[in-house]
């Protein structure tokens, strides 16, 4: 699927073919880029496009320029302006995935911190067939990057060459995904989601000390299994056979959704098929984040009727 015709560029409304940077930009040259990945979701009976927690990527986009030490960090109010413009002009009412990215476009040594800009886009995403199948995964040999190398909790695009090397041999090898370790053997997240297991009626899940991204859907599955599903949740350090054990496994991201896993190294998760708490989640999930439910209004934007 191929990104939309217009996308907004230090914000000004640009079309696609328009939407550049130079070839010697700081992003280019060091991987100076820090981005959020965005749902919208459409509900259509309310014929409404709903960005799912905007406010939250915002500021962890935010954070993140912060921490990279870009000479500018823009104000929140301006990002979500800029975002809402760039989907009204595509007229965007369908599912969709949205790219933000804040960079350095300074042509200098590596330690330039500005100029800054910005640049929006979005495609068009329906669900993808794994979240009805499940998908089976491995524990990749590349470990996850450590906090004292680079930043996990920083969305860097600099960081994500981690993931790439973990994701190329884990297709080399015939899987569909792949799970990543901490340097000491702990398990930390899949490349570009998070991951929950289940043992016993529990959710179990990596705790932020395992080099994980602080992912806003992960916060997502805590809070509404807690709150709506009644289950118990567990953020703690989780070893590498734990996933073989469990009853079963899901990732969660914003490009994942609530993905089932229903095999790790060829050993099957269960019966080797999405189980029930896992479609629980999921069910509970897409009414969320659709609008179809009441529940956390405040997380949901909506694109087309706003006050």
């Amino acid at each position: 699927m191929s990104t939309c015709e217009f996308m907004c560029l230090n914000g000004e409304i640009v079309p696609y073919k328009d939407a550049k940077i130079h070839a010697f930009s700081a992003v280019v040259k060091y991987g100076l880029g820090v981005f959020e990945g965005l749902r919208g979701y459409w509900n259509a009976v309310r014929k409404e496009l709903y960005v799912f927690r905007l406010a939250e990527h915002i500021e962890r986009l935010r954070f993140g320029m912060k921490v990279m030490r870009y000479d500018s960090i823009y104000e929140a109010a301006y990002l979500e302006d800029c975002l809402i413009r760039m989907l009204r002009v595509n007229d965007m009412r369908e599912n969709c995935h949205i790219r933000m990215i804040a960079y350095v476009d300074g042509d200098d040594e590596l330690t330039v911190t500005g100029p800054v800009g910005l640049v929006i886009g979005t495609l068009k995403r329906p669900h993808r067939k794994s979240i009805e199948t499940g998908i089976g995964m491995t524990v990749s040999s590349w470990q996850r990057i450590a906090d004292n190398a680079l930043p996990p909790r920083v969305k860097c695009t600099a960081n994500y060459v981690n993931n790439r090397a973990a994701e190329l041999h884990a297709k080399l090898d015939g899987y569909e995904g792949v799970l990543m370790l901490t340097a000491d053997g702990k398990l930390s997240e899949a490349s570009g989601a998070c991951v929950f297991l289940v043992r016993q009626g529990r959710l179990i899940t990596p705790d932020v000390g395992s080099d994980i991204l602080e992912s806003i859907t992960r916060d997502t599955m805590i809070v509404t299994a807690r709150e709506a599903l009644g289950l118990p949740v567990d953020e703690r350090r989780v070893d590498r056979t734990e996933l073989y054990a469990a009853d079963e496994v899901f990732l969660c991201g914003s490009g994942q959704e609530v993905t089932p896993v229903i095999a790790v190294d060829r050993l099957a998760i269960g019966n080797g098929k999405p189980g029930p708490i896992t479609r629980r989640v999921q069910d509970h999930y897409f009414k969320l984040v659709k609008g179809e439910i009441a529940d956390h209004s405040d997380w949901r934007t909506a694109v087309w009727h706003r006050n």
